[in-house]
């Protein structure tokens, strides 16, 4: 497992859920790690070890980006950025939520965008340059009360292809992964019940994903193995969007 052993992966949303979940997976693969969160993600850096480090950052403030992110680049060197946060709200189409739209793009698309800009000079000067955006299978089929969420991770998925596009003669691959409802504490009060029982009742499998099989899907696309993989959105979705 020593697979990123020298490359240094900077995740976003790395507090908790699917993030915590990609700390533990790409540290135990020997990357090192810049842990960002608008939450303090010291005590998860202090555990996995001290070659890591734990930043604070809002994604809705472009110009803390711009400043955060060329920062770490310098101490630490970027090789991978997995664009992990997100921000999950629903409801329906007709309602006129113009606040609540604006932060599922500007957290969901905006971030991702900027956040992989201000890398790219790292991401460049690695030589084998890494980005994972992590999108849903709400960018893929429709879901309803999906509106803003969905919207915004297809875009993403578009904004990964443009990427991929654009960057792959400097070395750099750009992928996207499109999970089902994965297993976090707050997936799973959302997804409780009757409700979570049909959502698994659509998925091929029968079962929600577990946040490590999606840091086991990034840590792939990270990989030396997955050097030709460009501009795919890797659907870890147990079927669903299959149907």
């Amino acid at each position: 497992m020593a697979e990123l052993k020298g490359l240094t992966a900077l995740i976003t949303g790395a507090a908790g859920g699917i993030g915590a979940a990609m700390a533990e997976g790409f540290a135990a693969a020997g990357a090192r790690l810049a842990l960002v969160d608008r939450v303090d993600a010291s005590p998860l850096a202090e555990r996995l070890g001290p070659e890591h480090r734990a930043f604070h950052l809002d994604l809705l403030d472009p110009a803390a980006i711009a400043d955060l992110v060329p920062r770490i680049g310098a101490e630490m060197g970027i090789d991978l950025l997995i664009n992990n946060a997100g921000f999950g709200i629903v409801f329906p189409a007709e309602e006129m939520r113009v606040e609540d739209w604006d932060r599922t793009m500007a957290i969901n698309l905006r971030a991702p965008w900027l956040m992989a800009a201000a890398a790219l000079p790292y991401l460049k000067r690695s030589g084998r340059g890494r980005i994972v955006n992590l999108a849903s299978q709400a960018g893929v089929i429709g879901l309803e009360e999906h509106a803003a969420y969905g919207s915004s991770k297809a875009g993403l998925i578009g904004l990964t292809k443009v990427m991929a596009l654009e960057w792959a003669k400097f070395g750099i691959t750009t992928n996207a992964i499109s999970p089902t409802v994965v297993e976090t504490p707050m997936a799973l009060v959302g997804w409780a019940g009757e409700k979570g029982e049909r959502a698994k009742r659509e998925i091929p499998v029968g079962r929600f994903a577990k946040p490590e099989e999606i840091a086991a899907a990034a840590i792939y696309l990270c990989s030396q193995g997955a050097g030709i993989v460009n501009g795919a959105n890797l659907t870890t979705d147990g079927g669903r969007t299959i149907r």
